[in-house]
C-alpha cells in the first residue's frame, strides 16, 4: 500500500462486521452494524499543536459515523482525524 495520511489523519482498516450472533443466527447484510473498531494502517506526522498518539498496528475504537470511507486496491478503508478516535484497545 502506497498512501501516507497528512497532518493528524489516520488510515484505518475496519474490523469486519459480525456474520452470526452468539446463538448462531446468521445476520443479513442489511442488518449488520457498521464496525466501530479497526487497525491503524498508517498515520500522519501530527500538527504543531497536536502530536500523534496512535501509530501503525494499533487497534482503535471510533465513532459510528467517523471518517470518510475510501476504496484502495479493492479494499474498503477509513481515513479520519486522530480526534475522531475514541480509544486505543490494548490486549
Amino acid at each position: 500500500m502506497n498512501i501516507q495520511p497528512l497532518a493528524d489523519r489516520v488510515l484505518i482498516k475496519p474490523t469486519p462486521a459480525e456474520e452470526k450472533t452468539l446463538s448462531g443466527i446468521i445476520i443479513p447484510d442489511s442488518a449488520k452494524e457498521k464496525p466501530l473498531r479497526g487497525t491503524v494502517l498508517a498515520a500522519g506526522k501530527g500538527t504543531k499543536d497536536e502530536e500523534m498518539v496512535v501509530k501503525e498496528n494499533d487497534v482503535v475504537m471510533f465513532g459510528k459515523y467517523a471518517g470518510t470511507e475510501i476504496e484502495l486496491d479493492g479494499e474498503k478503508l477509513l481515513i479520519m482525524r486522530q480526534s475522531d478516535i475514541l480509544a486505543i484497545i490494548k490486549d
